[in-house]
């Protein structure tokens, strides 16, 4: 997952204002969406002025493009002066930008370095993806890699889990469901999937619909797998339909065949963009 400069600042900025087609949401890094052509402008002008939050916001706008045309070039320049600055927020950002090569030529270990800068600080969704990192064996030597990197990836996701990351609870449940380089326990991994469902997580949704469905760390209970599925559904999971629609094929068939059909879903670590 990933996020060089302008030539000529806020002028053209404002030029875009009007091109946008993307709605104006907040995110895990940034919880309050942009609002007005009004705001956007007193907001580009205090990031030229040097204002941190302001060209961190700036940033999250043209990624989103949100007010603005979307242009990942100016999120990725504007990112880069407000981590530069020591935003966490933006040293996030611009990590993912370098993880998905988006306004910036792809490197990991670019990546890792700004988001182990946001981890430093104590940045709930930077501890997160660097625990991503260590689990997709994408940490360079010579930026912290790891013989044992899932083990690494475990410490990263409850640190972030510690500092209230909704994706780092899920990925921790993901651990415990797995057992990977934690004992598995179904009941410890559902724990960490309503916390983290109670955190706003729709992929966690999905993974409580699961345990419900097959009685992993819960009683089965298929009206409640309903429930949770809809939920994740409502929260945007795509992969929550093709669960829903499993589950009422699955509950009319013989039991052997609905533990086949679980056996060949995988659910992958999630990243906070």
């Amino acid at each position: 997952m990933v996020r060089h400069f302008l030539s000529c600042g806020i002028v053209c900025i404002v030029s875009t204002l009007c091109t946008a087609t993307a709605p104006c949401r907040g995110n895990e890094s940034l919880r309050q969406p942009f609002k007005s052509d009004t705001e956007l402008l007193r907001l580009l002008r205090g990031a030229r002025n040097g204002d941190r939050e302001a060209q961190f916001r700036a940033g999250v706008n043209y990624e989103k493009g949100c007010g603005v045309a979307q242009d990942f070039l100016q999120a990725a320049h504007w990112y880069r002066k407000a981590a530069e600055n020591g935003h966490p927020g933006a040293q996030n950002s611009l990590g993912s930008l370098y993880v998905q090569g988006l306004g910036v030529a792809q490197s990991d270990e670019e990546a890792m370095k700004w988001f182990l800068r946001a981890a430093s600080e104590g940045f709930a969704p930077a501890q997160n993806n660097v625990g991503y990192m260590y689990e997709a064996g994408r940490v360079p030597a010579n930026t912290g890699g790891a013989s044992n990197s899932a083990f690494e990836a475990v410490r990263w996701y409850r640190k972030a889990s510690q500092s209230g990351s909704a994706a780092g609870e899920l990925n921790l449940g993901l651990a415990y469901l797995n057992g990977a380089s934690v004992r598995q326990d179904l009941a410890e991994a559902v724990r960490w999937f309503r916390k983290a469902a109670a955190h706003g997580s729709a992929a966690a949704c999905d993974q409580l619909g699961r345990a419900y469905e097959y009685g992993e760390g819960v009683a089965r209970d298929e009206s409640t797998a309903d429930n949770w599925y809809r939920l994740a559904i409502k929260g945007g999971y795509r992969q929550a339909e093709q669960d829903l629609s499993a589950l009422h094929k699955i509950a009319r068939r013989p039991a052997s065949n609905a533990a086949k059909a679980l056996a060949g879903r995988s659910p992958e670590a999630d990243f906070t963009f």
